[in-house]
C-alpha cells in the first residue's frame, strides 16, 4: 500500500453512517470498503516552498471538454475540475471525512449535527479566497445550493439527487451555514461533499444561474479555492485525430499555483499541463515507458496489453478498487421509433422485445461475466450486483449465472425461434437484432467480441455502435443523438459508481429520474426508462430511515429488484487503474473522489 500523505487536520468520523449510529446509539462500525492502491511504499519528501518542483505533466486519453463539475457527469471533465475546485469535505479511502473548506466535520459533540437529524451546521475556515483574490464565505455555499437545484440551470449535481432533501441553506454568518433538511436525513453529508460537492463562485456564477448556465466563461477558465488555477485561455485544443470512423480533437490545459491558496508551501509544482485525447495505449506508452507523462488516467488495458507494460521503466500501475461495475443497460423503448416531435427511445413506444422478461432474463443467462473480467486482467473481477459497495449493502445474492441453455428455453418459450434458418431469431417477421453503444474504448472492443460470440450462441444477432467518449458523455444532451442519456440504441455498455452513501446513486432508478426530451433529458440516470412504483417506495423509504440496519436491508432488497427484472446486466466490477511515473508521490486515491483529491500534496522525489 502506498504511505498516506500526512494531513494537517484530524478526521472526527466515520463517514457513512455516522448520524445514524449516533442517533440509534448503536456503537457498530463502518466497514471501510477494499481499496488496493500499489505502487510500493515511497515516503513523502519534506514539503518545500510553493511552485518549487517544475511541472507535472498529466494525460487522460478521454479528453475534458468542460470545467464545471456540476454541469457534468464524465469522469474526465471531473478530474480536470477537482485541481481547481474544493468541496467542504471529502472521504477518505476509510470511509473518513475530511475538511476541505470546512473548518472541522459536524458531529452532535460540536453541535454540528442536531439531535433530530433534521439540520447540519458547518463551520468554514477562515481567510480563504478565490484564486482571484475575491473572499470565500458562505454565501458561496447558499449560492452553489440555489445553482445546483435551479431547474433552468440543468444542473448534472442537482440530477442525481444528492440536494434533493434540503428545504434550505442559511447563512449564519460569513463563516456558518445550516443545512435544513425536511426529514430525518441519514445522508446528510452527501451534500457539498467529494467532486459534486465543491462550491462555485457566487461572483462568477451568478450572472449565469438559469438557462444560460452552459455560456458561463468560467465553465472553461474557472476561478475556485483549490491549490491550482487555469492559465487562459482555458481548455486549448491541439491536434484533430482521425481514429477509426471518428474524428477525436485533442486539448491542453494548462495550470499554475494559485497565488491565494492558503497553506503557504503548496503546491509543490509551478506548472501542471494536462493534456487530453488520444488512445488508452499511447498514454500508458508515454507514462510507463518513455517518462514523457507522470500521471495517465483510466489506464483500463486488456491482458495482453499489460502484459507490455510489467517490464516498463518509468512508471507502474495503481488499482483503485471502489464501487465501478461495468455494466450493460437494456432499453425499454423503442429506439427506432420517433414521436410527432421526432424523440426516439420515447415512453411512448416500448421496446419489441425488450419489454418482455424472458427476454431480459435470456440475455443475462447468456454472458458469460468471468471471460469478460478476465479482459480487464487485476483490474476486473466479475459481479452479478449492481450495488457492491461500501460492503456492508452489497447484497448476498447471486442472479442469472452463465447458462446459455437456459437462456435459449426463455427465447424458446418467448416465441423468438429461428424460422427461416438464417441464425438469428425471428418473431412475426422482426429479426432478434439488438444495437449495443459504447465508448471507442479497445477493452470494450474486446468485451463486444465476447458479447457477440454469447449472444450470437442463442440466435441473437449484436451490432456495435462505436461513439467517442466526448460526444457519448457530452454534457449537452440535446446536442447529439449519441449521448447515453438519450439511449438511442438497443443496450449500452457503460460503468457507473456510488457514492460512500447509496442513496443518490439507488434514485438514479426511481421513475421520476428518467430523461426525456420534455425534460432536455436532465431529469436523471434512468436511462433504460424503467417504471417500478413498489422501487419509488422503497427509495423513499430508505430516504429517512435512521435505522442502520434497517437502511441496508432497503438497499439491498432495492438492488435485488433492479437485478431479478434485469434493468441492466452487470459485467465487472472495475477498478480505477492510473499510470503513476516512479518519481512522483503523495498520491492517496479514495474510490468517493476524484484521483486529483489531494493533488495539494502530489511530489516529485529526488
Amino acid at each position: 500500500m502506498m504511505k498516506r500523505t500526512t494531513r494537517t487536520y484530524t478526521p472526527s468520523l466515520v463517514f457513512l453512517a455516522a448520524i445514524m449510529l449516533l442517533l440509534t446509539a448503536c456503537g457498530e462500525q463502518l466497514i471501510p470498503t477494499q481499496v488496493t492502491v500499489m505502487p510500493t511504499n515511497t515516503p513523502t519528501p519534506t514539503p518545500s516552498a510553493r511552485g518549487s518542483g517544475g511541472t507535472l505533466r498529466l494525460l487522460n486519453w478521454d479528453a475534458p471538454v468542460i470545467l464545471n463539475p456540476h454541469l457534468t457527469l464524465s469522469t474526465k471533465d471531473l478530474e480536470a475540475s477537482r485541481i481547481t475546485y474544493e468541496p467542504l469535505a471529502s472521504v477518505d479511502k476509510e470511509g473518513v471525512l475530511i475538511p476541505f473548506l470546512a473548518a472541522e466535520i459536524p458531529t452532535l459533540e460540536n453541535g454540528g449535527l442536531a439531535a433530530d437529524g433534521k439540520s447540519v451546521t458547518w463551520k468554514l475556515k477562515r481567510g480563504v479566497k478565490w484564486s482571484d483574490g475575491e473572499p470565500f464565505t458562505a454565501a458561496d455555499v447558499r449560492f452553489t445550493y440555489e445553482y445546483i437545484t435551479n431547474p433552468d440551470v440543468a444542473s448534472t449535481s442537482g440530477a442525481v439527487g444528492l440536494y434533493a432533501a434540503i428545504t434550505d441553506v442559511e447563512v449564519i454568518d460569513d463563516y456558518t451555514v445550516k443545512i435544513h433538511f425536511a426529514d430525518v436525513n441519514p445522508a446528510w453529508a452527501l451534500p457539498f461533499v467529494g467532486v459534486q460537492g465543491v462550491i462555485l463562485p457566487r461572483h462568477i456564477f451568478e450572472p449565469y444561474n438559469g438557462a444560460n448556465a452552459m455560456e458561463a466563461p468560467a465553465n472553461m477558465l474557472p476561478v475556485g479555492t483549490g491549490p491550482y488555477r487555469v492559465v487562459p485561455p482555458g481548455i486549448k485544443p491541439q491536434e484533430v485525430l482521425l481514429l477509426g470512423t471518428q474524428i477525436v480533437e485533442t486539448n491542453k490545459i494548462v495550470f499554475e499555483p494559485n497565488p491565494y491558496f492558503r497553506e503557504a508551501d503548496k503546491p509543490y509544482f509551478s506548472k501542471i499541463e494536462l493534456r487530453g485525447g488520444g488512445t488508452i495505449n499511447e498514454a500508458a506508452r508515454l507514462c510507463l515507458e518513455t517518462g514523457d507523462v507522470d500521471y495517465a488516467f483510466a489506464l483500463q488495458l486488456p491482458p495482453e496489453d499489460l502484459a507490455r507494460f510489467e517490464t516498463a521503466t518509468q512508471g507502474k500501475l495503481i488499482s483503485n478498487f471502489g464501487s465501478a461495475v461495468e455494466r450493460i443497460l437494456l432499453n425499454r423503448t423503442d429506439p427506432n421509433r420517433e414521436t410527432a416531435s421526432g424523440e426516439r427511445s420515447s415512453l411512448e413506444f416500448p421496446h419489441p422485445f425488450f419489454s418482455d422478461k424472458k427476454v431480459r432474463q435470456a440475455f443475462a443467462y447468456a454472458i458469460d461475466r468471468a471471460s469478460i473480467a478476465e479482459l480487464y486482467g487485476p483490474a476486473g473481477k466479475p459481479t452479478y450486483n449492481n450495488l457492491i459497495a461500501p460492503p456492508q449493502y452489497a447484497s448476498p445474492n447471486t442472479f442469472y449465472e452463465y447458462n446459455p441453455a437456459q437462456a435459449q428455453k426463455l427465447l424458446d418459450e418467448a416465441g423468438w425461434r429461428d424460422t427461416d434458418n438464417d441464425g438469428i431469431r425471428d418473431k412475426d417477421g422482426m429479426k432478434m437484432q439488438v444495437v449495443i453503444e459504447y465508448e471507442i474504448k479497445s477493452i470494450y472492443d474486446q468485451v463486444f467480441l465476447v458479447l457477440k460470440k454469447n449472444l450470437n450462441a442463442i440466435g441473437v444477432e449484436i451490432i456495435p455502435k462505436r461513439v467517442d467518449a466526448s460526444v457519448m458523455s457530452s454534457a449537452d444532451p440535446a446536442s447529439t443523438p449519441d449521448n447515453w442519456l438519450r439511449f438511442n440504441a438497443d443496450m449500452i455498455m457503460t460503468w457507473y459508481f456510488s457514492d460512500p452513501d447509496p442513496g443518490p446513486y439507488m434514485q438514479i432508478w426511481t421513475s421520476y429520474s428518467i430523461p426525456q426530451q420534455a425534460n432536455n433529458w436532465s431529469a436523471g440516470g434512468n436511462v433504460e426508462r424503467w417504471y417500478n412504483p413498489a422501487y419509488d417506495a422503497l427509495y423513499e423509504q430508505s430516504a429517512t430511515e435512521i435505522d442502520p440496519k434497517r437502511r441496508q436491508q432497503l438497499f439491498i432488497q432495492m438492488n435485488d429488484m433492479l437485478i431479478e427484472d434485469v434493468v441492466m446486466i452487470p459485467l465487472v466490477h472495475m477498478a480505477d487503474v492510473a499510470g503513476v511515473n516512479n518519481t512522483l508521490t503523495g498520491i492517496d486515491l479514495t474510490p468517493w473522489d476524484t484521483n486529483t483529491w489531494n493533488i495539494k500534496d502530489w511530489r516529485r522525489s529526488p
